[in-house]
């Protein structure tokens, strides 16, 4: 939407009008490093094998693999994938309100 050659507005204009930090229009993503992309592969396999694995057990799975890391990265990693420890989710025992009640006959 930003053209930089227009003659009639510059890219700061451009950028105000569209309501966009001109940092935004010239910001370039860097993609993940090798290192990262390893660890990456090591998380999904681990987490194919133990899907319980949360990102602290998983940072100490691979510290025992002879990696480095700390539980942010792991962490960070785990939620770019996609991926997220199985365990039972809280309010798991809240009643369906559209569920009908039936009386106590025994009383």
């Amino acid at each position: 939407m930003i053209n930089p050659l227009d003659s009639v507005f510059s890219v700061n204009r451009q950028c105000e009008l569209l309501g966009l930090a001109r940092s935004s229009y010239y910001y370039e993503a860097q993609p993940e490093s090798e290192y990262n992309l390893e660890l990456m592969r090591l998380i999904d396999e681990q987490y194919l094998l133990r899907p319980f694995y949360g990102s602290r057990r998983m940072r100490e799975w691979l510290k025992g693999q002879g990696h480095k890391v700390c539980r942010d990265r792991v962490r960070r990693l785990m939620r770019l994938m996609g991926i997220e420890a199985i365990y039972p989710k809280p309010r798991l025992s809240i009643r369906d309100k559209e569920h009908c009640i039936y009386p106590n006959m025994g009383t």
